[in-house]
């Protein structure tokens, strides 16, 4: 379960994801739902169930919803639920066929009680709960027999990863003035890193068209995004062999497989349940 220590320097989503809301349009809906039929290679999700551990803003179940599935959205901050309660109410004000709660994910007997789904999805998540493998072996009854599993977690840089954790439980200690110097100044980081790596290429380092093409990236938003990995905590990582074992050995099927080239981000992973693969 996630440690007392953890709990106190937990990072508020939710009130990161109330800014974002003021910015999902049409666009950036379309943008949500290509994200998910490219990721799982489906044209669209009627009579399918779809589960969002983790709804954050509610983008990506409302992108669900409007190709066809029958949703489930919860989350473990209250102002993540709210988020995802606001998205419904602009868009699918009566809709049954969506429910949002508040849950956790490392609770085993909330679990149960959700029964199972064709996809579950939790992408960013899971890294975040205190718990890392404690919520990845949890998640695994609530996928049907030859459901999709569609999950993201961030990639291990060994020594990297403890100083970008290092950071991020700085940030959550700090004064409102002294995270918003660090978001700014990690961002400007970026930004002239990828500058200079354009120069050295012989590219265009100016980063006006890169950030354009950013913007597009699952409909998501740059700002929101930066601090949203500045102050991600709990915090935690893996390799992709580690992902793709411990699924293998839960009778999963890897389908598909996203890396962020050994850098920063996230892994992408879709696994399928095979119930006819035997463990190994």
């Amino acid at each position: 379960m996630e440690t007392e220590e953890a709990k106190e320097k937990r990072f508020e989503f939710g009130k990161n994801w109330e800014g974002f809301l003021r910015m999902v349009d049409e666009d950036r809906i379309l943008e949500a739902e290509r994200s998910l039929k490219d990721g799982l290679e489906i044209s669209n999700l009627k009579d399918k169930t779809f589960l969002d551990i983790g709804s954050g803003s509610g983008l990506f179940s409302l992108a669900a919803r409007r190709l066809g599935a029958k949703v489930y959205s919860f989350d473990y901050d209250p102002f993540s639920v709210a988020c995802t309660l606001e998205l419904k109410r602009r868009y699918f004000p009566n809709a049954a066929s969506w429910t949002i709660e508040q849950g956790n994910v490392l609770n085993g007997d909330y679990l149960k009680s959700l029964g199972q789904f064709d996809i579950v999805y939790s992408w960013g998540v899971l890294h975040h709960t205190g718990a890392m493998w404690d919520a990845l072996e949890n998640i695994e009854p609530l996928v049907a027999d030859e459901g999709k599993l569609y999950i993201s977690i961030y990639n291990n840089q060994g020594g990297a990863s403890l100083l970008w954790t290092s950071l991020k439980r700085f940030y959550n200690q700090s004064s409102n003035p002294m995270k918003g110097f660090i978001v700014l100044s990690v961002g400007a980081y970026w930004e002239t890193r990828s500058a200079l790596s354009r120069l050295l290429r012989c590219e265009n380092p100016l980063p006006f068209k890169r950030w354009a093409e950013r913007k597009k990236n699952r409909g998501m938003s740059i700002w929101h995004d930066l601090v949203d990995w500045v102050g991600g905590y709990p915090f935690e990582v893996a390799k992709p062999e580690e992902i793709f074992h411990f699924y293998r050995k839960k009778e999963f099927e890897l389908m598909k497989l996203k890396t962020c080239a050994g850098g920063i981000g996230c892994n992408e992973y879709v696994f399928v349940k095979r119930r006819s693969l035997k463990a190994t």
